[in-house]
């Protein structure tokens, strides 16, 4: 099997939250698009995550934070040179299930457990 890189995998076009943002509007984006989390940029940095489990763990309070109040700060990212079994580990080891990509501290794309699934059914054609 080729060695699989996160560029080969990559999300490029991803939803984001700004931390100004009111945490019900990340929610919706969340539910609206059918996805878990939103990576949290600044002026196109990485400056956090946020998971639709954050925002139902703030509970009625949510119509009263802002992302920046309940998103994770220290976030784990990676680049596109990572190799997947280097995702995989990370995953593993801290269950997340998506990554951040970042380059020069800026977001370029997120990894989610959806791609490495279907990088690995391409790879068992």
């Amino acid at each position: 099997m080729r060695e699989i890189r996160v560029k080969d995998l990559i999300i490029r076009d991803v939803v984001t939250a700004s931390p100004e943002e009111i945490l019900a509007l990340a929610k919706l984006k969340m539910m609206r698009l059918g996805i878990g989390g939103l990576p949290v940029v600044k002026n196109r940095k990485l400056v956090g995550m946020i998971t639709h489990r954050d925002t139902i763990l703030a509970g009625e309070r949510a119509m009263n934070l802002r992302v920046q109040d309940i998103m994770t700060s220290k976030v784990r990212a990676i680049r596109e040179d990572t190799t997947l079994r280097e995702v995989v580990t990370i995953m593993k080891g801290t269950r997340y299930q998506r990554l951040p990509v970042v380059s020069r501290g800026e977001l370029v794309g997120i990894v989610t457990q959806s791609c490495i699934i279907n990088a690995l059914a391409e790879e068992l054609k």
